[in-house]
């Protein structure tokens, strides 16, 4: 295998790639409702917490490794402490991550279009559900030629950018959708502020619920969406920064990542309640009531503010859906280059061929399961499954093995991020991976598979949600156990 290794052109290149990575769809709809649902205001003060209890001390460990090992995490784990199945099964939720994702990138990429003219009609719920989705009863594999052709578009632009590379692909396409993701969500917030009723909004997203604060979940659901929506845990940001620089700051990096994820999370809460709250007024209803949480937030509430806004609502409709395909491709580019970086260690393929192997047959895997009238019911179960099993598992994993079991590991990444840092990692930094960061995911761990045990999810009947979310949990485990005892290839290929 070849020991060159691509790299980013400066540290502001990975900076950019980090933050176009962590800021995505959930962004822009799930934080403003996690929020909302768990206190509005008072919800704050644990996600800040959060950030510095847990995001921040598990994002310098995923730094360290990667740029120390300078590897995808399969070949990292392995150098660091033996344990390549562990990064096998961070690689594994990432390919399934990308295979939905791109479901929900194509949905906003058509509403772009649907909202020029506000082609959705009086009831958007039925819209989305009955007429775009043609959602059917229970597991129907029927043909859905509208989302077969959002995804074909979704997967042609992200591969093209993955065929790329690191420098003219992934960090390319950053230095040109975020600043146009920041451009087109400030126009969106500065005119949702400008809406009649948008200060009951705001009153709703910033009034602290301080009983709130008392209940285990908020915090469970604060610390939760850090580990998310940083893209920490599950090997992004561990194979970013294994293409920085000898040299590299990387706590600062961390920073202001960090930073500019929550900062732009706030902004988005700012600008969708802003527009519920004139929603509210329109209909003369409190603003919980419309509101609903997740994907019903960017496709059902929020075309029907558009539709209040009479036909001014077209360029504003425009927007918002335009944001959220600029923020889900970087999200995506980042989430698929990690299988890509791993197969690439492991096998010594090249770039070229990675991509189209790892991207190809993801891509048709998308695009067979997504254009069916199904394509919501697997979008919602893995989802589900992915994010509270499957990243948090192998996030939990990750620190326990090294805080718990390998204890002089620690010392070695902790002088190793050291020697070039701004900011100095010590004994906080190993207290909170040691004791904050574990317990609190392994908390949230336990509390989610006792809830799918005995309470199901979604309403889902328990078949269809063991066989779609146990299915994919056992690829997790197949597919590290399956690629970690296959042996390494070294002959460097063309």
């Amino acid at each position: 295998m070849s020991d060159h290794r691509e790299s980013w052109s400066a540290r502001s290149g990975f900076i950019l790639a980090a933050i176009g990575s962590a800021v995505g769809l959930g962004n822009i709809w799930r934080f403003p409702y996690v929020a909302y649902e768990n206190g509005g205001g008072a919800f704050l003060v644990p996600y800040l917490i959060a950030i510095f209890a847990a995001g921040l001390p598990l994002l310098f460990l995923d730094y360290a490794v990667g740029h120390k090992y300078r590897k995808a995490p399969p070949i990292a784990y392995k150098k660091l402490m033996n344990s390549e199945a562990l990064g096998w099964w961070q690689v594994m939720v990432t390919l399934v991550i990308g295979i939905y994702y791109a479901s929900v990138l194509s949905w906003a990429g058509s509403y772009m279009f649907y909202s020029v003219g506000q082609r959705w009609g009086s009831n958007t719920e039925d819209f989305f559900f009955k007429t775009y989705l043609a959602n059917g009863e229970g597991l129907a594999f029927g043909f859905v030629p509208t989302l077969f052709f959002g995804l074909v578009i979704v997967w042609a632009v992200v591969m093209f950018i993955l065929y790329g590379g690191v420098r003219r692909g992934v960090e390319l396409a950053n230095k040109i959708f975020m600043p146009l993701l920041v451009i087109l969500f400030s126009i969106l917030v500065i005119q949702a502020l400008r809406l009649p009723g948008a200060t009951e909004g705001l009153n709703a997203f910033f009034t602290p619920n301080w009983e709130a604060m008392a209940n285990y979940k908020v915090w469970l659901a604060a610390f939760g969406h850090i580990f998310f929506s940083l893209s920490v845990g599950f090997g992004i940001m561990l194979t970013y920064a294994s293409y920085l620089n000898k040299k590299a700051n990387m706590t600062g990096s961390g920073v202001v990542v960090a930073l500019a994820n929550s900062s732009f999370e706030i902004l988005a809460g700012i600008g969708v309640f802003a527009a519920l709250g004139f929603m509210a007024q329109s209909s003369g209803v409190p603003v919980k009531d419309v509101v609903s949480g997740g994907i019903g937030l960017a496709f059902i509430a929020f075309p029907k503010i558009i539709s209040s806004m009479g036909s001014g609502g077209d360029l504003f409709g425009f927007l918002f859906f335009a944001s959220l395909v600029v923020a889900g491709i970087t999200s995506m580019v980042s989430i698929l280059q990690v299988p890509i970086a791993a197969f690439q260690d492991k096998f010594g393929w090249s770039k070229n061929k990675a991509v189209t192997i790892i991207g190809g047959v993801s891509a048709v895997i998308s695009t067979i399961l997504f254009s069916t009238h199904s394509a919501i019911t697997f979008v919602d179960i893995i989802d589900y499954f992915a994010n509270n099993i499957g990243i948090v598992g192998g996030g939990l994993l990750s620190i326990i093995l090294v805080s718990w079991f390998r204890r002089p590991l620690m010392a070695q990444l902790q002088a190793h991020v050291n020697q070039y840092s701004s900011i100095k990692l010590g004994v906080g930094w190993n207290f909170l991976l040691t004791v904050i960061t574990p317990i609190s995911l392994l908390i949230a761990l336990l509390l989610t598979i006792k809830a799918i045990i005995t309470d199901g999810y979604g309403g889902y009947p328990a078949s269809t949600l063991w066989l779609i979310g146990g299915g994919v949990v056992a690829f997790f485990a197949l597919g590290a156990i399956i690629l970690s005892l296959m042996k390494d290839t070294t002959s460097k290929e063309n």
